[in-house]
């Protein structure tokens, strides 16, 4: 047995170290053999992926794409954290959101690893009413209460405020939020609310704050991640000037905030964003004469949660959590997997707050503080969106402030315009949506619950990533309930397998997307379709494309696909193929197929 001598030495000391210069070259190399003569920089331009803002993932990053210095953790500017200590003494907190309390849930959650609670309280939720009944055997003094209760914020503070004297908790064990959000209120709604009182907090209620800055309206509205940056700042910057000429300190009023953030499948932008996020409120806090770390609440995606074969929510929420953790998030709400459909049941309540404990207790992800800090990637990609989130504060304010942008209606229109952009992603299929887009299953049972609230409406619009496909698959399940049998179109595999089966396979599945069952098996005539497409590679589409097709129409198939990227192929109507316009094929082919 040799042992190596301790002296230091890398094991790979004797190989020199690869340059860029050659790593680029290589990649040149590569790019020539698939047809695309490039070099320098647009070699790894061909190689980069876009983002939203105008940021691009590059393909390698090294020592030279410096950023920043983050800092250290707890410490200005609060890149890495704001706490030294980050969450390793406990884990983040669980908050659970709850707009019902009936069946205990709430106990139940507490007792089985919840650690705060998050009410909503009103139309959309439970009345303020009912709030001492939600909060029976809860220990408030252990147990933090975020309250969201929109346009009855003022009686729902003073009732949890009530209680709090009735059970005697003291002023300085009351931990929590009461909630008050008038232009996100405004944002959801379109009407105004008086802003909130906060000295009483500030002066008697140590650990209670009155206004949270809810950056998800802007989410929810198809904004991307530096949009959902600008307007929480925007909102910040608006309450700090509220509460400063209501006559609180720079600190105080800063105190009074928490900013609640949207953590989504992308882990790597959701990390990036928490800590631009923390960057960006430690310098407008900095300029104001009182730097100060902000306190985050991170909520998974509602956008990302789709209807269709909702099991795989699980996965979306788990990998948001795991990001919404590793970027340094205070507290972390995990929507169960059936959110979008209604009610959660107890199993997907359950299935919500263990995310939060496998990954803390078994997966010990927070015994690391900023476990990402000093990646060349996440450090430029932190940077990139602080200055994109910055420019988009800037613009908001040169509109006149959050407020004036709302009721202009440039928000408005700078949301839509991104949601647009991405919405041609989605029906390109560029933007997967697992178990809806991508591999989708007509045969799944559907998971039905108790509808939910009504959430307030009037405002920004509310969009979701499965929205279009959702659309074309309401329309094959009312065919299905109509007739029995769902809209079918006969995939023609010609040739041998090794020629057929992966555009047999793509075809499937994008077919199915919009509803659309395929039929493999047997002839066009025995199949009950009334289109086709054929499946094959392009040498035996030279061969055979043209004879299939005419004798596809002659046993009377109204339209013949071919999968495969457009040309000429005589009788062929159309063509499907990866980057076309998915949404707007499978529409057309209902229409052709009457349903409607």
């Amino acid at each position: 047995m040799t042992v190596l001598p301790d002296d230091g030495l890398s094991l790979a000391a004797e190989f020199p170290d690869a340059t860029h210069e050659q790593w680029r070259h290589l990649v040149e190399g590569v790019l020539r053999k698939a047809g695309k003569d490039v070099s320098g920089t647009a070699a790894e331009d061909a190689l980069s992926t876009p983002l939203e803002d105008g940021m691009r993932s590059r393909p390698l990053y090294t020592a030279r794409d410096a950023a920043p210095d983050p800092g250290l953790p707890g410490f200005a500017p609060y890149v890495r954290g704001g706490r030294p200590e980050g969450n390793t003494a406990g884990g983040w907190d669980v908050r659970q959101r709850h707009t019902t309390a009936a069946d205990g849930v709430v106990l139940a959650d507490l007792e089985n690893g919840v650690t705060s609670l998050w009410l909503v309280l009103g139309e959309a939720g439970i009345p303020v009413s009912s709030l001492r009944g939600a909060l029976d055997g809860v220990y408030l003094d252990l147990a933090p209460v975020v309250l969201d209760a929109g346009a009855e914020a003022e009686a729902a503070a003073q009732a949890l405020l009530a209680l709090y004297e009735e059970r005697g908790v003291a002023k300085d064990a009351a931990r929590g939020n009461l909630g008050f959000d008038p232009l996100g209120h405004e944002a959801r709604t379109g009407t105004p609310l008086p802003f909130a009182p906060a000295r009483r907090c500030a002066e008697e209620y140590p650990g209670l704050r009155a206004l949270t800055v809810d950056a998800l309206p802007y989410h929810e509205a198809g904004g991307s991640a530096a949009q959902e940056l600008g307007a929480a700042l925007a909102t910040g910057v608006a309450y700090l000037r509220e509460l400063t000429e209501a006559g609180l300190t720079v600190e105080q009023a800063a105190g009074q905030l928490e900013f609640r953030y949207a953590a989504t499948a992308d882990q790597f932008l959701t990390i990036a964003k928490l800590r631009a996020a923390r960057r960006l409120w430690a310098r407008v806090t900095e300029v104001s004469g009182a730097p100060s770390a902000q306190v985050q609440h991170a909520v998974t995606s509602p956008v990302m949660m789709t209807r269709r074969d909702p099991w795989v929510n699980m996965l979306r929420t788990t990998v948001a959590t795991l990001a919404a953790g590793v970027g340094g998030a205070d507290s972390v709400t995990v929507l169960p997997f059936d959110h979008a459909l209604g009610l959660p049941d107890a199993f997907a309540r359950r299935i919500a707050r263990n995310t939060s404990t496998i990954l803390i207790e078994e997966s010990h992800l927070a015994r690391v503080i900023d476990p990402a800090g000093g990646s060349w990637y996440v450090e430029r990609l932190t940077d990139e969106l602080a200055h994109a989130g910055w420019e988009f504060f800037q613009r908001i304010e040169r509109a006149g402030g959050q407020a004036a942008a709302l009721r202009s209606g440039q928000l408005r229109d700078d949301l839509a315009a991104t949601w647009e952009a991405r919405t041609g992603k989605l029906a390109k299929r560029r933007e997967p949506v697992t178990g809806v887009s991508e591999f989708p299953h007509l045969g799944e049972q559907p998971v039905v619950r108790e509808p939910a609230p009504e959430p307030p409406s009037g405002g920004l619009p509310r969009v979701r990533r499965d929205e279009a496909y959702e659309a074309l698959r309401a329309r094959s399940d009312a065919h299905l309930a109509a007739t029995g049998t769902r809209p079918r179109i006969y995939l023609a595999a010609l040739g041998p397998a090794a020629a057929h089966t992966a555009r047999l396979t793509f075809a499937s599945n994008l077919f199915q997307a919009g509803g659309i069952e395929p039929v493999t098996e047997g002839t066009f005539e025995e199949s009950g379709a009334t289109e086709a497409c054929l499946c094959s590679s392009d040498a035996v589409y030279e061969e055979q494309a043209a004879e299939v097709a005419g004798r596809l129409k002659a046993a009377g198939a109204a339209h013949v696909f071919l999968a495969g990227r457009p040309g000429d192929h005589p009788g062929v109507d159309g063509h499907v193929f990866a980057g076309c316009d998915a949404v707007a094929v499978l529409s057309a082919t209902l229409d052709r197929m009457g349903v409607s």
